[in-house]
């Protein structure tokens, strides 16, 4: 799907190509309450990614976040992991926040069954496009988009929402792609360093 991601050396506070990071992450080792909070945020045995040690510099902030953060990537979310994962990449995509977009793409792109044509799609493409077979997934894209573009959906792309999803799937859509928008601002507006081997906007390869 993608070209093989390059390795970075960057100093912890300077991302690849000389941005310096606004709010560098915190590093290890940590004070009790940071690495007990962290740790509730990431699967067992796997350190906390960049996003979550700047984030921990609120700590009160993370606590609060963290649990709707579980939320939306947890079983309760009314939504497949594939149509998360939909809104979650279009919406970073739109937002141009390649943090993020590349920490999605890297961990579930593949759990998500989406084919190396849908994610270039979802990136830089259209929900016209021919990878899109399904009405349910381009009417997705159709509402990020309007969203993103306008922060309303018309009352025609309701209707046509309407008719794959109930209300409960549409409100989890709402605020899905509204608090990846908040994720999407905090990290291109922190400058969060990359995350290492995450694929980058460049490494997108037509399908």
């Amino acid at each position: 799907m993608f070209r093989k991601p390059n390795r970075y050396g960057a100093s912890k506070s300077e991302s690849p190509g000389g941005v310096i990071a606004r709010i560098p992450a915190l590093e290890p080792p940590f004070t009790p309450d940071v690495a007990a909070q962290l740790a509730t945020m990431m699967p067992a045995g796997m350190p906390p990614i960049g996003l979550f040690r700047t984030f921990a510099k609120n700590l009160p902030m993370t606590i609060a976040l963290s649990n709707w953060g579980r939320y939306e990537l947890g079983r309760d979310l009314s939504l497949t992991l594939r149509e998360r994962e939909i809104v979650i990449l279009r919406t970073c995509a739109r937002c141009r926040c390649e943090y993020e977009w590349g920490v999605h793409v890297m961990v579930f792109a593949d759990r998500a069954a989406l084919t190396a044509a849908e994610v270039t799609s979802l990136t830089c493409g259209s929900p016209d496009d021919p990878c899109w077979t399904v009405d349910r997934d381009a009417t997705l894209i159709r509402m990020v988009d309007a969203l993103h573009d306008s922060s309303d959906v018309d009352d025609e792309l309701w209707r046509s929402a309407q008719e794959s999803f109930d209300e409960r799937q549409l409100l989890d859509v709402l605020l899905l792609c509204g608090w990846y928008h908040a994720i999407c601002f905090a990290a291109r507006a922190a400058r969060v360093d990359p995350e290492p081997g995450a694929p980058r906007f460049a490494d997108i390869t037509a399908a």
